[in-house]
């Protein structure tokens, strides 16, 4: 499909800096399966009642990890060069892979030293060289720590990558550490969080058990390329970056009785439906997966096992809004971001929500 035909315009007031307050306050947009695309405005507190005893709600626990990182590059002959890298998947105990700036400049073989003014052990910086150089900015970087250590080290020197579109207003502080992090958030590896499930408090968890809806947890480490834009005029010249992630045994066979007992499965943000349709069987059948995932879901893809979605409102011309136009139809997607944006709804990773019903 043309990317444009999935183009909107978004005043720049409607971006949100800072999340609700609560989390369980912001709205919630509720799209429901029509040909004339129902909406209802209600808040996140109210979700229970949208949903059945039986139901499964299911959250990706990945944590957020400081992964964005500022140093210098330093090259026989060439003197030294500011170097900014952020980095999206872990692919061994001291190799990540990383998009980099500036990326063209950038050599295999260069020592980048992060973390320069002596705010992390070992000197006040931690050292890599560039093993591997793609396209995009993307490098492989060897660091000269591994395993626990270099963990520790990155906590000590990173910063949360936020988003560009809140990054380029204003500047990332002490707040942002637990606003853009789950509450259940527990597996690190995470570049960008899974922001559907900002809007959780202890509170809404209670309303939820009582009302008998079940909680299950996957891990999908969302990297940075949930972040970059779609350069391609059409869909099927875009490629996904991947994105590691795991649904065990258990849960899947949790999730599994679920659907057989007449239960429905909603996902709580767009990462955890792409891992549990990557875990899924043609015949809705959900396994234990492990590995990584690229999957790029638009209109026309048929949904395995998901029945409903809530998910936060997504960039113009995005996978997202791709994604969520492929669960609730175009057209309906369409309109629900028309009235979203009218009624003042506040859009992306610190803004209000939406939940979704998958079309038939």
């Amino acid at each position: 499909m043309r990317v444009d035909l999935f183009d909107f315009d978004l005043p720049d007031e409607r971006i949100a800096l800072r999340p609700a307050e609560p989390r369980d306050s912001a709205r919630l947009l509720v799209v429901a399966p029509s040909a004339d695309a129902m909406l209802s405005d209600h808040i996140v507190g109210e979700l229970p009642s949208f949903l059945r005893a039986g139901d499964a709600l299911v959250f990706n626990d990945t944590k957020v990890i400081p992964a964005q990182l500022e140093g210098v590059r330093e090259r026989d002959g060439a003197g030294i060069q500011q170097v900014s890298a952020t980095l999206h998947m872990r692919v061994g105990a001291n190799r990540w892979k990383a998009f980099a700036k500036p990326g063209k400049r950038i050599k295999i073989g260069d020592r980048i030293s992060f973390g320069h003014g002596g705010s992390s052990c070992l000197l006040g910086k931690l050292e890599c060289t560039v093993e591997e150089k793609a396209e995009g900015g993307e490098v492989t970087l060897s660091f000269d720590l591994s395993g626990p250590a270099l963990d520790e080290a990155i906590h000590s020197v990173g910063h949360i990558p936020l988003p560009p579109y809140i990054a380029a207003k204003r500047a990332e502080d002490e707040r942002d550490r637990s606003d853009y992090q789950t509450i259940y958030a527990r597996e690190e590896g995470a570049v960008a969080a899974p922001t559907a499930g900002l809007h959780f408090t202890p509170t809404l968890f209670d309303a939820l058990d009582k009302a008998g809806i079940e909680r299950h947890f996957v891990t999908l480490h969302v990297g940075a390329g949930t972040f970059l834009p779609v350069k391609a005029d059409d869909t099927d010249n875009h490629k996904m970056h991947l994105e590691s992630g795991y649904v065990s045994g258990e849960t899947a066979a949790k999730l599994n009785a679920v659907k057989a007992r007449g239960g429905r499965i909603i996902c709580v943000g767009t990462t955890s439906l792409r891992l549990i349709e990557s875990a899924a069987q043609d015949s809705g059948e959900i396994r234990g997966w492990a590995g990584a995932t690229g999957i790029f879901i638009t209109p026309g893809y048929r949904f395995k096992a998901v029945d409903m979605l809530m998910t936060n409102f997504h960039l113009p011309r995005s996978t997202l809004f791709m994604l969520v136009s492929a669960f609730a139809g175009f057209e309906t997607m369409h309109t629900a971001y028309k009235h979203a944006i009218s009624t003042g709804y506040r859009f992306y990773s610190y803004g209000d929500a939406s939940l979704l019903f998958r079309k038939d």
